[in-house]
């Protein structure tokens, strides 16, 4: 697809045609960030000035037009496994985040609106990737929890992308910021594949399509299929029989990505699992990243994995689960734990079967005592 944009970053027009390309370069994200900060390698100082300049020139245009839109930015660390030359794991920390990883995904989600508008245009089917505005049921339980940090989201007020970005501004640098993006994606729908357009409330878009991986996600496979029917380029197009099963296709696809969600996670966790499964008895130092009636999961700073630790080796109380609140609180002590509090923490065991962490409480950092809550408390075991 070719995009020619104006200096505000709106796209003017667009075309599909089939070719091919040629790559001049295979450059990783942080040689391509290097390059534009003024540390070019052998490989990209012939590129700085005839191309990856003019790219980010057309990324900032963008930028400013993706921040008129007011998507939703949601900020959450990734985890990255790098694997040592003898085949074993060497570390595991977080992914950085590039301005250049950035400048891709603006450019695909442009491809992908503009992929969609061309199958509408052309009165082809679309597989569209529609993600809905959360429910009132969701929106009431992230009502409650912010409340309880001293955040107000009113009732009444249109739900756009905006409001949540609002609170996600207000904690930026604050103790409470991993925790706050953590609950505001949770209270997010699934985004799934649909032949009916309900447009995408995350990018805030109206229409929008995957296109730009036809190689790994068959959704992408079938808007290049459709583009090749409805752009006359070329006869292996949409079939008939691709037409016919499109919703049924729809649901297939949706499922098999959340199983390979599912997959990634549980394999990322097993090879985190892998690699603490030697540090046992260290401590470190996390973040209660879930609060449920069977206990307390905390993320490792160092890491970003998250471990268990059971509510019968928190203390000597009876801890009742606050779900409004997403607190455990001692029946008789008082003591409370809250998302997002901070703690020290001792590894118990690093389960490589099954990848789970299971921890030992040292230290609540930010302990608290509190009369228990009259809120919607769940029985917790005897600690």
């Amino acid at each position: 697809v070719h995009m020619w944009l104006d200096k505000d970053g709106r796209k003017q027009r667009h075309r599909f045609v089939r070719g091919l390309m040629r790559s001049v370069a295979a450059l990783s994200y942080l040689q391509v960030q290097r390059a534009v900060d003024g540390e070019p390698d052998e490989a990209t100082g012939p590129l700085v000035e005839t191309i990856l300049r003019p790219l980010y020139g057309a990324y900032a245009a963008l930028n400013a037009a993706r921040e008129a839109r007011q998507p939703l930015s949601i900020d959450l660390p990734e985890r990255k496994v790098e694997i040592g030359a003898d085949g074993y794991i060497k570390a595991v920390h977080r992914r950085e985040r590039f301005d250049a990883h950035k400048l891709i995904e603006e450019f695909m989600v442009l491809a992908n609106v503009a992929a969609a508008e061309t199958l509408e245009a052309v009165k082809q089917p679309c597989m569209y990737r529609v993600h809905d505005e959360p429910s009132m049921e969701k929106l009431e339980s992230l009502r409650e929890f912010l409340s309880t940090i001293g955040f107000k989201l009113a009732r009444g007020n249109i739900v756009k992308p905006a409001l949540f970005n609002r609170i996600l501004k207000d904690v930026v640098g604050k103790p409470n910021e991993g925790v706050v993006n953590t609950v505001v994606l949770r209270s997010q729908m699934q985004a799934v594949y649909s032949g009916d357009n309900r447009g995408h409330f995350g990018l805030a878009l109206r229409r929008y399509a995957h296109f730009t991986s036809p190689i790994r996600r068959y959704s992408d496979l079938l808007v290049h299929r459709a583009l090749i029917t409805g752009c006359k380029l070329g006869g292996d197009g949409l079939s008939e029989a691709d037409i016919a099963k499109f919703e049924d296709t729809a649901e297939h696809i949706s499922r098999a990505e959340r199983r390979a969600m599912a997959a990634e996670r549980d394999a990322l966790d097993r090879f985190t699992a892998a690699f603490m499964s030697n540090r046992v008895g260290a401590s470190f130092m996390g973040r209660i990243s879930g609060v449920t009636r069977f206990g307390l999961f905390v993320q490792l700073d160092e890491t970003g994995a998250d471990g268990l630790i059971p509510v019968s080796g928190i203390g000597d109380d009876y801890y009742d689960h606050d779900d409004s609140r997403h607190a455990l609180v001692g029946r008789h002590n008082g003591r409370t734990f809250r998302l997002g509090d901070r703690v020290e923490v001792k590894l118990v065991e690093a389960d490589v079967i099954t990848g789970g962490l299971k921890l030992e409480l040292l230290r609540d950092l930010d302990e608290q005592t509190s009369t228990p809550s009259k809120g919607r408390f769940q029985r917790g075991r005897q600690g």
